[in-house]
C-alpha cells in the first residue's frame, strides 16, 4: 500500500475520470440563493465541522427545519441547543472560525453544503429570539457564508440512507447505557442509563 503525498500524484490518479464538469463548478455560489434557501429552510438536520488547536470534530445539529435562520443571503444563525456540554464545536470556532455544514432533508438525495467564517454570539435579544418552550439558546453561532452548493445524490443512493429497508435494528447495536458501562468500568451508563434515556431526552431536548 502506498500513501499518495503530492498533489500532483492525487491529479494523476484522478485525472483519468476526465476533467472536472461544469455542473461541478457552476452550482457553487457565495450566497445563498433563492433555491438553496428553500433546502436549507427546509432542513431539520445538519453536521457541523470544526477545527481547532485540539483537534478535529463533526458534530450533529437537529431541531424543527427551519431552525438555522437566514439572516441575510451571506449570514446563517445557529442557536445552540442543549447538548452533552462539551463544547467542544464552540471551543475550536473561538480558536478558529473557520466551518463546514452539510444540510440533510429526509428523503431527499442531494445534500446541502455551506462553508464559511463563524463567531459565537451572546447576546441575550438574540438568543431570546430562539427560545422555544421558553427556553434560550445559551449562544447562537453566526456563520458568514463563504460557499454553498449542492452535492449529488450519489453518496446517499448508494448508501440507501432514506430507504426504510436499509433500516438497521436498533437491537442489533450496542447501546449507549452498554457502551458507557463497558468505557467507565460500570461507575456509569448500564440498564438504568437507557431506561431512563427517553424521559430526560424529553425533558432536555431545549
Amino acid at each position: 500500500m502506498a500513501a499518495v503525498r503530492t498533489i500532483a500524484e492525487l491529479e494523476r490518479i484522478y485525472g483519468d475520470f476526465g476533467a472536472v464538469g461544469e455542473a461541478s463548478t457552476a452550482k457553487v455560489a457565495d450566497h445563498i440563493t433563492p433555491h438553496y434557501r428553500r433546502f436549507i429552510e427546509a432542513a431539520p438536520f445538519l453536521a457541523l465541522a470544526t477545527s481547532g488547536p485540539g483537534g478535529l470534530d463533526c458534530s450533529p445539529r437537529g431541531d424543527v427545519p427551519g431552525f438555522v435562520r437566514i439572516a441575510d443571503p451571506r449570514t446563517l444563525l445557529l442557536p445552540d441547543r442543549r447538548g452533552n456540554n462539551r463544547i467542544d464545536s464552540l471551543r475550536n470556532v473561538v480558536e478558529d472560525p473557520r466551518v463546514g455544514l452539510m444540510f440533510l432533508v429526509p428523503g431527499v438525495g442531494n445534500a446541502m453544503r455551506v462553508n464559511g467564517l463563524a463567531s459565537i454570539e451572546d447576546d441575550p435579544a438574540l438568543c431570546a429570539s430562539f427560545a422555544v418552550a421558553g427556553k434560550a439558546p445559551r449562544t447562537v453561532m453566526v456563520i458568514t457564508v463563504r460557499e454553498v452548493y449542492f452535492q449529488c445524490a450519489r453518496a446517499l443512493i448508494r448508501s440507501g440512507l432514506w430507504r426504510t429497508e436499509s433500516h438497521v435494528d436498533p437491537g442489533s447495536l450496542p447501546t449507549p447505557g452498554q457502551i458507557l458501562a463497558e468505557m467507565s468500568d460500570g461507575r456509569v451508563g448500564g440498564a438504568a442509563y437507557d431506561s431512563a434515556w427517553a424521559e430526560r431526552a424529553q425533558r432536555t431536548l431545549w
